[in-house]
C-alpha cells in the first residue's frame, strides 16, 4: 500500500519545483484555484469534499492525496469523506445511461450475436 503522507509531500516538492521553472504557471494555477473560496458562498470544507470527489472521478492519485489532507484539515469527518467519496463512486456509474441507447444498444446486440460492428456515423455517437 501506497505511503500517502509521502506521495503528497513529494508532489508538492515537484510542483514548487515546477513553480521555480515557471512561476506565472504556479501563480496561475494557485489563483484559479482559489477564486471560488473569495466567494464565501462554500466553506473550505465543503469545497475541499467536492475536490476530494472529483479528484476520485478523474482518478488523480496527485488530487486525492492533497484533497484527502486538506479535507481533514477543514474538519471533515471521516463520514463525511465516506459520503463525498459514495456520490463520486455513483457519478462514475451515471454515463453510460446518458449515452443514447441507439449508441450503444445495437453494439451491444451484435456483440451478443458475435457480429460486433461499428455504429453508423450519422448515429450522432
Amino acid at each position: 500500500m501506497q505511503d500517502w503522507d509521502q506521495y503528497r509531500k513529494q508532489l508538492m516538492g515537484r510542483v514548487m519545483e515546477l513553480g521555480t521553472l515557471s512561476p506565472d504557471t504556479l501563480k496561475g494555477y494557485q489563483q484559479l484555484s482559489s477564486a471560488g473560496s473569495k466567494s464565501g458562498v462554500l466553506d473550505g470544507k465543503t469545497r475541499e469534499l467536492i475536490s476530494l470527489a472529483v479528484a476520485v472521478t478523474t482518478r488523480c492519485d496527485g488530487c486525492i492525496a492533497v484533497h484527502a489532507d486538506a479535507a481533514l484539515k477543514q474538519g471533515a469527518s471521516r463520514a463525511e469523506i465516506a459520503d463525498a467519496l459514495g456520490v463520486a463512486v455513483a457519478m462514475n456509474a451515471g454515463p453510460p445511461w446518458s449515452i443514447p441507447p441507439g449508441c450503444w444498444m445495437p453494439s451491444i446486440v451484435e456483440a451478443v450475436r458475435g457480429r460486433l460492428r461499428p455504429a453508423p456515423e450519422e448515429s450522432g455517437c
